[in-house]
């Protein structure tokens, strides 16, 4: 994924200029904050590579990372710190680029839902469909692109009887209470804790990193689990002491995701269906190099060739027969 990152790092402070309108895009840096020695022994190794690949790098030591963030904790003792990463409005980049779609001829149809593939041989000929409450078929042109992470694995199933190595999750994203400015100023990870944490433009602060939310399969939505957010803000109050006077705004655990076997996305063409590309399994990756994916994405459709920062995304690495 660095190579797809460093192409990233190219897209996003352009983007708001190709679709015309703001993305809120900021380039804050990221640091993995580091509290063990094994995990401080093996971040040479890690920072070299992330260069190695075109992802600026630097090793921080307790003093120079106490410059970039004060308000830490004293039992961090060094960082990874990658000065390229950034942050972008989800929802507002994700409505222009919509806008954006539009003015190019796309048709979008909200709160629709895929009802079923229709094949001709290899080739996926029409997509069933509810548009506004009215049953549909839509002719499929050349390609049929799939990338409704929640869904797609129990649709091509359901469809096309091709079981995919990933498995569905409830994500839990908390926000705490605005504070100017907040404790952080940068993006944060960190080695071995389960934790994210992102500040906001409006002075909140988000935390996540992989805690879960509960997911009721009767009624289809989900609900927040209290020993999970308790166990998410106690570990950035570890990191973060001044976390703990500021009060939760919200808390959510209501998108379902996706994650594959070996933890990285799936993006392939079908061997039942020659025409249908997917794009599954984005849980922690899809947002930083959405831009990218889509850019190769699109590259693969126009030509026909596998770009070959695609290739090792391909569902050729879980079966070498093929």
């Amino acid at each position: 994924e660095l190579p797809l990152m460093r192409l990233a790092y190219a897209l996003w402070p352009r983007l708001h200029t190709e679709i015309g309108a703001p993305t809120d895009y900021r380039r804050l840096g990221h640091l993995l904050l580091i509290e063990r020695d094994a995990d401080l022994k093996r971040a040479a190794a890690q920072t070299w590579m992330q260069n190695q690949q075109g992802i600026p790098s630097q090793l921080l030591s307790r003093a120079a990372l106490r410059e970039r963030e004060p308000a830490l904790s004293q039992r961090v003792t060094a960082a990874i710190y990658c000065p390229s990463d950034g942050v972008a409005d989800h929802s507002l980049t994700t409505r222009h680029i919509a806008d954006a779609a539009r003015c190019q001829g796309a048709v979008i149809h909200e709160k629709a839902a895929a009802a079923g593939l229709v094949r001709q041989g290899k080739r996926i000929s029409r997509l069933r469909a509810k548009i506004a409450g009215t049953k549909t078929e839509i002719p499929i042109g050349k390609q049929l692109i799939l990338l409704s992470n929640a869904h797609a694995a129990h649709f091509v199933a359901e469809q096309l009887g091709i079981v995919l190595p990933v498995w569905q999750m409830l994500p839990q994203v908390m926000a705490l209470q605005a504070v100017i400015p907040p404790p952080m100023r940068h993006l944060i990870g960190h080695a071995h804790r389960t934790l994210a944490i992102k500040p906001l433009l409006d002075g909140r602060v988000m935390i996540s990193g992989g805690w879960r939310g509960r997911w009721n399969p009767k009624t289809k939505q989900g609900s927040t689990v209290p020993q999970q957010v308790e166990g998410n803000r106690q570990e950035a109050v570890a990191v973060y002491p001044a976390l703990a006077d500021i009060p939760i705004d919200q808390v959510f655990a209501d998108r379902p995701e996706t994650l594959s076997i070996d933890g990285i996305p799936i993006i392939d063409y079908l061997p039942a269906a020659e025409n249908l590309l997917i794009g599954i399994g984005w849980c922690g990756h899809g947002w930083a190099i959405a831009p990218a994916v889509a850019q190769l994405m699109t590259e693969w459709i126009l030509t026909g060739k596998t770009p070959p920062l695609l290739k090792p995304f391909g569902l050729r690495r879980f079966d070498p027969r093929r």
